[in-house]
């Protein structure tokens, strides 16, 4: 049987000593978010994940969701796990105090987020869908929906989605065919039909509240012309209680791969009330709040699967006794060595080590970013967290997700015959992590929009932020003894990072093919890179840590040696993704419809 334990050593390390969580108490709003106070609500969170969530995983995966008469059933166990979550306030964790939120910084939520993915995905994702539409009504509701419902989703007794694709269209929402037509009184009805739906129907909440995007019937063509509703699956009342059924059902659940105990509907919008958020036609830039907020939580996805299936898969490989190691026996009373003497099991999980405490690092160096952005009074430094963030959006999502998969699948490997197997619980989280790369936009929108229209933004003003950030630690390291190495590695992979952005600015305006052809793989050179600068700055500090005595001597010099292996070991992939990247589109465009 599987197991779990929250990486809390790891998570504090990276909060009070990397990242100087202090910080954020000093934000207005955050005065009582000292240290102290944020590690005792996330071993809180820890516990939850571990003793309530994380048993029901692989039950839930079994059993699955049942659609009866149009209601989508969760399986044994969701419900009352639900009901101790919203007990526990865990819905309102980051929300704003005016609505009955407990106001804590966005990175606690972050950290959450990832205990959550790694204990139960399926159930993570019903009060993670609520709070992006909590997010994007926060945004750009009218303060009568937000008084309407705002307080509900806060407090998890109301649940919320988001309904963008539709069957036709998929990723191109310009050609929705969803209508809202005006019914008076600001009301509007809603008429069409969404699919992949996540949380769509469910019996965890007594309301569904769905933020929906359709077209006006003066609507213009593409995206410019879409608005968004919000939908309830039942009116509210007067009193704010729940009122008559609207015009919303589930049609159907997907039966899928993984994340089974999550329900993926069709819904049909019929004649449906619905609400506008924000302004006519202007809808995306509302839905991209939620979606925004969404593509990060999809990247803590994961990382949250890496990071179990890396604890299963380690701890296997300590205990199974297989061969003997190259270099004379290391358990030479037993009839052969655990299989971690061999080279490429260790090269397996020091990858995923590696990657995991890197991902981890540079996700909550964004979640800091975010409440910098949104609550720090000086107007530069809320513009480079806004920049910084942006720019690492598409990056936390694509990259921490194929690296999830591919991480998933290294354990699987490690366990060898055991990891094709259900006991053992390896392949649900191979199943689960593929959805990752898909949803949310797939990791190729992902990496268009960082090469689209991240690194052109503000004129280049972000990703000339992020290179002189990288470039200072850099410099600074290079004549520090210990460090040398690591500055040398990084800065190389920076210049190749630099030199593909630069070649990109050169041919995409020629050809625009040139960019699509690279964007994928400049995206993960940018991750690489972005990862191994979080690397630096922990080889850094725990450097520091065992010259002056302080801490776990152990723990930092494990740090140390993990670096070492991220700048040897993977770092030097930049290469081979820059060479790609000045291969240039001429051999991708190359063949004929007919020649494939």
């Amino acid at each position: 049987m599987p197991a779990y334990r929250a990486p809390l050593d790891d998570i504090r390390y990276l909060l009070n000593d990397v990242h100087d969580i202090g910080q954020l108490a000093a934000l207005p709003g955050f005065e009582d978010a000292t240290p102290e106070m944020i590690e005792e609500v996330l071993k809180g969170g820890a516990t939850f994940c571990e003793e309530v969530l994380f048993p029901l995983n692989q039950s839930g995966d079994a059993e699955g969701v049942a659609l009866v008469n149009g209601e989508v059933k969760t399986p044994r166990g969701f419900k009352e796990a639900y009901e101790r979550y919203t007990a526990d306030g865990w819905t309102a964790i980051s929300a704003e105090p005016q609505y009955g939120g407990t106001g804590l910084p966005e990175m606690v939520r972050f950290v959450m987020e990832e205990m959550l993915c790694s204990a139960n995905l399926s159930f993570s994702m019903y009060p993670g869908l609520s709070h992006g539409a909590y997010s994007a009504l926060m945004s750009h509701g009218s303060d009568d929906l937000k008084a309407r419902f705002l307080p509900k989703l806060i407090d998890g007794t109301w649940g919320g989605t988001m309904c963008l694709t539709e069957a036709h269209a998929g990723t191109d929402l310009g050609i929705i065919n969803t209508r809202a037509i005006p019914a008076g009184d600001g009301a509007y009805t809603i008429t069409g039909q969404k699919i992949f739906i996540s949380a769509g129907e469910h019996d965890l909440t007594g309301n569904i509240v769905h933020l929906v995007l359709a077209k006006l019937p003066d609507a213009p063509g593409g995206t410019k012309g879409i608005s968004l509703f919000l939908v309830p699956k039942y009116l509210p009342t007067e009193e704010g209680g729940i009122g008559t059924r609207n015009g919303v059902t589930c049609g159907s659940v997907e039966h899928k791969m993984g994340i089974k105990a999550s329900a993926t509907c069709v819904l049909d919008f019929d004649n449906a009330t619905g609400w506008m958020v924000g302004e006519p036609h202007k809808g995306m830039r509302a839905m991209f709040v939620m979606m925004n907020g969404a593509r990060l939580a999809v990247g803590l996805q994961g990382l949250g699967l890496s990071e179990v299936a890396y604890q299963n898969a380690l701890s296997y490989a300590k205990d199974r006794l297989q061969g003997r190691s190259l270099t004379g026996p290391k358990n030479p009373d037993g009839p052969a060595d655990s299989i971690l003497v061999h080279p490429d099991v260790r090269k397996g999980l020091l990858r995923i080590k590696a990657l995991n405490e890197g991902m981890r690092a540079l996700a909550y160096w964004v979640g800091i970013r975010i409440d910098v952005e949104h609550r720090h009074p000086n107007t530069v430094a809320r513009e480079e967290a806004s920049d910084l963030v942006a720019l690492m959006t598409p990056v936390i999502k694509a990259f921490l997700t194929d690296r999830g998969f591919e991480n998933t699948n290294i354990a699987l490997q490690t366990l060898g015959g055991h990891g094709y197997i259900k006991e053992y619980g390896i392949e649900q989280y191979v199943r689960d992590a593929r959805i990752a790369q898909i949803y949310e936009g797939t990791n190729a929108v992902q990496a268009l929009d960082l090469v689209g229209r991240k690194l052109s933004m503000e004129g280049g003003r972000p990703v000339r932020r992020f290179f002189e950030l990288v470039k200072g630690d850099v410099e600074a390291a290079a004549s520090v003894d210990g460090l040398e190495e690591f500055a040398k590695g990084l800065g190389a992979s920076l210049y190749q990072l630099q030199k593909a952005t630069m070649l990109l600015a050169e041919k995409g305006f020629a050809n625009p093919d040139e960019v699509g052809a690279a964007a994928t793989e400049y995206l993960n050179l940018m991750g690489y890179v972005a990862v191994g600068w979080q690397w630096l700055r922990m080889a850094t500090v725990s450097q520091q840590k065992l010259a002056a005595g302080e801490g776990d001597a152990r723990f930092h010099e494990a740090k140390l040696k993990t670096a070492r292996f991220y700048f040897s070991r993977l770092l030097p992939e930049t290469a081979t993704l820059l060479a790609a990247i000045q291969a240039g589109s001429a051999p991708i465009m190359a063949l004929a419809a007919d020649e494939f």
